[in-house]
């Protein structure tokens, strides 16, 4: 039956996500949020942003529906799974909100970090916490309460910006986030967390969708409207499921399953740190454009990624699988 559940969820996500994205072109195009080409950028021709707001639009009514089509796997969820799923979504309005904005007026790195931080908090506020972790012998570690929003906000504010950063190539994001959430999906059913399951549905739904569009020679990009929201939203639902369950590693499966962009933000960071710049100024030395410095087309390089990304999502799955 969760099968089910699961590929209503993926097909909702999809065919929402193929129908507004047309429409959300147009607005981001009425509205000039559009992406110009310039030294440090890939494309070659101007291009309409504001993508993540049809995957938003998209996401939160897959997942309405699905609940809404199944009333007795609804019934199954308690306060906690509803209280995490209205912060899921207050935190989700107010990503797209920042991202939307700094998609067409450049907001500066500070502003959007505190915006991030403001959107950690809500989502705290309505229980999205990291609680404990465990070890390999089932021992546990509680945090006390003032650690537990340090720690969420940190690990949430992180993702969300390693997510971020990977935007570079048509489909890159996209396809990463469709490979990652449908392994998430797959831990969550392991591990019986039937929300995240079908959220994480929803998403490999609209991520496959918006593929459509964004493929190479893509016709929209996500922009941080949509990267924010994917971030964001791996971030805290690997929270509700993967570190909250009572398994042992459970901070090294969420890590394998988004292996590719938080290694490659961590390697941001130091190579920035050493050369003494701050460490959200842009350049051209992430993964992908040392693919393309190989001579690699885009499509090949995104297609590499892909398949790096789902080789540690597969061992994610596999470790998942041994603990369970």
């Amino acid at each position: 039956m969760h099968a089910t559940v699961s590929l209503v969820a993926f097909t909702l996500g999809c065919l929402g996500t193929l129908a507004a994205t047309p429409l959300v072109k147009r607005i981001a195009t009425f509205a000039g949020a559009i992406d110009r080409p310039n030294a440090r950028k890939v494309h070659k021709i101007p291009t309409p942003l504001w993508g993540g707001l049809g995957v938003f639009c998209s996401l939160v009514a897959a997942v309405l529906l699905t609940l809404a089509l199944f009333p007795a796997e609804a019934s199954l969820l308690q306060d906690r799974h509803w209280s995490h799923l209205t912060g899921m979504l207050l935190g989700s309005l107010m990503i797209v909100l920042t991202g939307m904005w700094d998609d067409r007026y450049n907001m500066p790195a500070k502003v959007k970090l505190l915006c991030q931080i403001a959107t950690a908090s809500v989502m705290c506020y309505f229980g999205i916490r990291i609680e404990f972790v465990s070890g390999f012998a089932s021992d546990y570690f509680f945090f006390n309460d003032w650690q537990e929003w340090v720690l969420t906000i940190f690990w949430i504010v992180g993702i969300t910006n390693a997510i971020n950063l990977l935007d570079g190539l048509d489909g890159l994001v996209a396809g990463v986030a469709l490979g990652s959430s449908l392994v998430f999906g797959f831990v969550s059913a392991l591990q019986g967390h039937w929300l995240v399951m079908i959220v994480m549905a929803s998403i490999a739904g609209c991520c496959l969708g918006f593929l459509r569009y964004n493929f190479n020679p893509a016709t929209i990009f996500m922009g941080d409207t949509g990267s924010l929201l994917l971030g964001l939203n791996f971030a805290g639902w690997s929270i509700v499921g993967a570190l909250k369950t009572t398994l042992s590693l459970t901070l090294v499966i969420p890590i394998l399953v988004m292996a590719v962009p938080i290694f490659d933000t961590a390697f941001a960071i130091v190579r920035r740190g050493l050369a003494r710049r701050p460490i959200f100024s842009p350049d051209k030395e992430h993964l992908h454009h040392r693919l393309l410095g190989m001579g690699m087309s885009q499509r090949q390089a995104v297609i590499l990624i892909y398949g790096i990304n789902m080789f540690f999502g597969l061992a994610g799955l596999a470790l998942a699988y041994v603990v369970h």
